[in-house]
């Protein structure tokens, strides 16, 4: 949210986040208020290098272009400063001079030139090679040129280069030479002495401009050398093109208002898959040590102090190969031996059921779509009054209508639930069988107990947590409106009660606090109802292969507006690019002219053959990719990166299992008789490049099992000190095998076998430190060898 904006009115506002000055989301807009509340989350990868992540507050304009208020600008080394944590920041200020992005390749050289006559003179040479990544300017690649100059006390000799149309990486190759001392004569040393010093005042700048043909021309960037680092060496680097000196300097910043963000950054530096082997095995033979305690997957949660640091890598990597189900049964038969009453059955938040809780968020993703998303949009497109606590009443609503709408909300989203079971991922189906057993083998008296423990996962952690925070699970894009909150809130309450085993009866309603609750559940003390539930809980922890009983309806996987290339129509006699809406479902990929259209063009998934990036190069557009099916490929040119991204992974994920994938493709295109990258001129010559992904996955899950393992790594070395306290631990313990009096140092961590333990803990340390030293080897060599830009740059990072 934000707070005193200006102007000092009632006005529209929203938020956009960006990488540089590339924007990848938006938020709704708040209308009418001075302190807006935006309540919107968004997690992404990011795909490219990037120096800033900035928020910029708009005034929305229906007749003008919108004003942009203010910006928070977070540099990327300063993020993990706020990671995890809430602040409130100044906003500040948009200055154009302060608004850069990109970088530039120079080769630097200092010559010593001796003339006929035998004087003596100082040459720069400044080779400008390329720029890349420069911003859009008005939604379009820019038309950038470069001024260099050399700058001193005395001096500002500049030179200009050519213009290049419409690109974001301009390739320039022009060399300019600058004389730095004048012509001096070897026998005038003292002269040619005070000639030298002027060196070290002497620097070079850079400066990156878009030209603006009958406007004026735009600031895209500087980068300043001082000459004295040359020396008599040549020099090359790729340099981050920098805001000017007196950009985004004001003194009314207090004035434009403040915003609060909610940052989590993570960057990974992830080595190639054979140096995680060791460490990898080890976790992924977890579910086979005895007991599980003593196996390092259980380890690196006793020595996390957030459990869910350790749950997320874990759970990733454990599925990725398959060894996520056993590991569950054993970490959930530990949790069973210390619950003593079976209606408190995994209520805890212990490592199972947090292990449970990440696995439905990652394979649920579709089931969660296909069953409640109908049902979420019409309650939030059309929502009805539900409020039934006399306390929130408003005046004039009739609390037997409200119980009406929520009766009839509560019944429709129960009835997909309960008919949903065909839907239910294998997966989630095989870990609910474990537990079922698990618990009916604990309380082996209590009939109840097998359906209990199945509930307590899917209706209370699954679909009611879906329901009351749907955004979140990408059921719906945005946060709902209060009013809408409200409503999800009572139909969750309503679900997770009806999902609860044994809930309905008079005991258990008896118990409820709000008394307008127990009166609404008296309406559904009706016994299909709970044999509804019986019935689904039986279905979605058998291991039995269910068949659909007709055609099943294609689950909706992602929409949004892009832009596309005629593939056969022209302008002029040149093809053009139209927006269109886009949709993928499980079933086909379409495009239309506007959203709810009837599909202009269609693709069958099945049909499919490879989805890959397209260079830049091909039409000077940003945030393009080809999807190759059969005829002539489509091109699509995305909105931004993170979305470009979103989308390839999105139709990769969904066509991998496709029989007839292409390994090779061309990364460029077909124009004016050849392929642009390898200039072959018949058009359908087989690809020149690898396709990046020609090996069938699963459809459902995209996993990077070494990104993981390094997460893992993460932890257990910020965690090192623990390791070595639980490992004193098991040495105690070994040693001494008295009872323990006062409470001491392990008294927190499970130890159910000292030894096992112990030798368990050997091995992650030892791990840990071969992969730390070779983290070192390959920063040093990186550092040494690798000027910024190189393309080994194995650095991953996301934001939410």
């Amino acid at each position: 949210d934000a707070k005193h904006l200006v102007p000092n009115k009632m006005r529209d506002f929203f938020c956009t986040i960006n990488l540089d000055q590339e924007e990848v989301f938006r938020t709704q807009v708040v209308e009418k208020s001075l302190s807006p509340y935006f309540g919107e989350e968004f997690y992404f990868e990011i795909p490219r290098t990037f120096q800033w992540l900035s928020f910029y507050i708009y005034d929305k304009s229906v007749l003008q272009k919108d004003l942009r208020i203010g910006k928070v600008s977070i540099k990327k080394e300063d993020l993990c400063n706020y990671t995890g944590k809430e602040n409130w920041f100044m906003l500040q200020p948009v200055d154009s001079n302060s608004e850069v992005q990109g970088k530039v390749h120079l080769e630097l050289k200092l010559n010593e030139l001796i003339t006929d006559n035998g004087s003596v003179c100082q040459q720069l040479v400044v080779h400008i090679k390329e720029c890349h990544g420069l911003p859009l300017i008005n939604g379009q690649n820019c038309d950038p040129y470069a001024t260099v100059s050399l700058v001193g006390p005395s001096r500002n000799d500049q030179k200009k280069t050519k213009v290049k149309k419409k690109t974001s990486n301009p390739q320039f190759n022009e060399t300019f030479y600058f004389e730095v001392t004048r012509s001096s004569s070897y026998t005038k040393k003292s002269q040619f002495q005070v000639e030298e010093e002027d060196i070290e005042k002497l620097e070079i700048r850079v400066d990156l401009w878009n030209n603006g043909n009958l406007v004026q021309d735009v600031f895209l960037g500087e980068i300043k050398v001082p000459v004295k680092v040359l020396k008599n060496d040549s020099f090359q680097a790729w340099y981050l093109l920098q805001p000017r000196e007196n950009g985004n300097k004001s003194s009314k910043t207090d004035d434009l208002g403040s915003l609060r963000l909610n940052i989590c950054y993570t960057e990974d530096c992830v080595l190639p898959s054979e140096y995680y082997s060791s460490l990898r095995n080890l976790l992924l033979k977890s579910s086979d040590v005895q007991p599980i305690s003593a196996s390092a997957a259980y380890i690196l949660s006793e020595v996390c102090r957030d459990k869910y640091d350790a749950v997320l890598p874990l759970v990733r990597l454990l599925l990725h190969h398959h060894k996520l189900v056993p590991f569950v049964a054993a970490v959930a038969e530990l949790d069973l031996k210390d619950t003593q009453e079976a209606n408190t059955i995994f209520r805890g938040n212990s490592l199972a059921t947090r292990c449970v809780d990440e696995m439905m968020k990652i394979v649920g993703k579709h089931y969660l779509k296909v069953t409640l998303k109908p049902v979420i949009d019409e309650i939030c497109e059309s929502p009805k009054p539900c409020e039934i606590d006399p306390i929130k009443l408003r005046e004039g609503d009739n609390v037997e209508i409200n119980m009406e709408n929520l009766r009839y909300y509560v019944d429709k989203v129960f009835r997909e639930i309960v008919r949903s079971s065909i839907s239910c991922p294998t997966l989630m189906c095989d870990v609910f069988y474990s537990l079922r057993h698990l618990a009916a083998k604990r309380f082996p008296n209590d009939p109840h107990v097998q359906y209990s423990a199945v509930s307590s996962f899917v209706f209370l952690r699954f679909f009611a947590v879906a329901v009351v925070s749907p955004h979140t699970f990408h059921l719906r894009p945005h946060h709902p409106d209060a009013q809408t909150s409200r409503t999800l809130t009572l139909i969750s309450k309503a679900i997770q009660t009806l999902g609860s085993w044994g809930s309905l009866t008079k005991s258990k309603l008896s118990s409820f606090k709000e008394t307008f609750m127990c009166e609404f559940f008296k309406t559904f003390q009706e016994e299909k109802f709970t044999e509804s539930v019986k019935k689904f809980l039986d279905d979605v922890s058998s291991t039995e292969i269910k068949e659909p009983s007709g055609v099943s309806e294609p689950v909706h996987l992602k929409e949004g507006e892009m832009y596309k290339r005629a593939q056969g129509r022209t302008r002029i006699g040149k093809k053009n690019f139209k927006k269109r809406w886009f949709c993928l479902t499980t079933r086909e990929f379409t495009y239309h002219k506007q959203q709810d259209k009837e599909p202009i063009f269609t693709i069958p998934i099945k049909n499919i053959l490879a989805v890959e990036k397209l260079d830049e190069s091909s039409f000077n557009k940003k945030n393009m990719f080809q999807v190759l099916h059969g005829e002539k490929p489509l091109y699509i040119q995305a909105n931004n990166c993170v979305e470009a991204s979103e989308w390839i992974e999105a139709l990769c994920r969904v066509t991998r299992c496709n029989q007839k994938r292409l390994s090779f493709y061309h990364p460029s295109a077909f124009l004016n008789g050849s392929w642009l990258c390898c200039k072959a001129t018949v058009e359908s010559t087989e690809g020149c490049a690898r396709c990046t992904a020609d090996v069938p996955a699963d459809t459902q899950i995209e996993i990077d099992g070494d990104r993981e393992t390094e997460r893992i790594y993460s932890l257990f070395t910020v965690n090192r000190s623990k390791l070595q306290k639980l490992e004193e631990a098991c040495g105690s313990i070994a040693v001494y095998q008295g009872p323990r009096k006062e409470p001491d140092d392990y008294s927190n961590f499970t130890i159910e076998d000292s030894v096992a333990t112990f030798h368990t803990l050997q091995q992650i340390i030892d791990i840990v430190e071969k992969l730390k030293e070779s983290h070192e080897k390959y920063q040093k060599k990186r550092s040494s060898s690798a000027k910024y830009g190189s393309e080994e740059n194995p650095i991953v990072g996301k934001v939410s």
